[in-house]
């Protein structure tokens, strides 16, 4: 038994450019041998995935609520005991490890999330306090439904890549002559000086 599935793609201006023969619309067409439930496998297994980026994105968003109403009840429950902390930044800027560990002459601080990426099982949150000229991103990693891992990152444009399990860097777009991103932070240019650039491969 064979099944046709039919997509049509529409491009926009910018990716237009970027297309052979400068085509703005083609079409593809698939025909697959075997049984009509691998469309629903394809369709299932890409649900759950988003599933799991909403699931995470939820989980970290509690955090951020559980550190600004200070219920660390809530804190202990989302973050693994063995939490594994990576930063980059000024030590000064160690806002987020004074708060976990209960350091009452530490400087307030409110991480305030401007925006939220889930990449499987790391969640990029980023913000900014342009009064004090201080950008901030924070990678976490979410295994069993609780963060496990923190990477935190202040005044620093992060750029974020990603790996296949093949370990081969998953191109984002052809010809860029640079490493292919999946994610940018946007805030670090408002921290009104030059910041330096890391990139993180997840």
């Amino acid at each position: 038994m064979s099944c046709e599935m039919y997509i049509e793609i529409t491009l926009n201006s910018k990716q237009r450019k970027q297309t052979l023969f400068g085509c703005s619309r083609f079409s593809i067409r698939f025909i697959i041998h075997g049984t009509p439930n691998l469309f629903l496998e394809l369709a299932n297994s890409q649900a759950s995935a988003s599933d799991a980026d909403s699931s995470n994105k939820r989980l970290v968003l509690a955090l951020y609520d559980a550190l600004r109403s200070g219920d660390s009840a809530a804190v202990v429950k989302i973050l693994a005991a063995d939490l594994e902390w990576w930063f980059h930044g000024p030590p000064s800027h160690q806002f987020l490890m004074r708060m976990l560990t209960g350091d009452s002459t530490a400087e307030t601080f409110r991480f305030v999330p401007q925006s939220v990426a889930a990449f499987g099982s790391t969640v990029i949150v980023e913000g900014c306090d342009t009064a004090r000229n201080i950008a901030w991103v924070h990678a976490w990693t979410v295994a069993d439904g609780i963060i496990t891992q923190v990477r935190e990152y202040f005044n620093t444009a992060l750029t974020v890549t990603r790996f296949e399990d093949s370990g081969e860097i998953v191109p984002a777009s052809s010809g860029t002559g640079r490493f292919p991103c999946v994610w940018e932070s946007s805030v670090s240019g408002r921290v009104g000086k030059s910041v330096p650039g890391l990139v993180l491969a997840i």
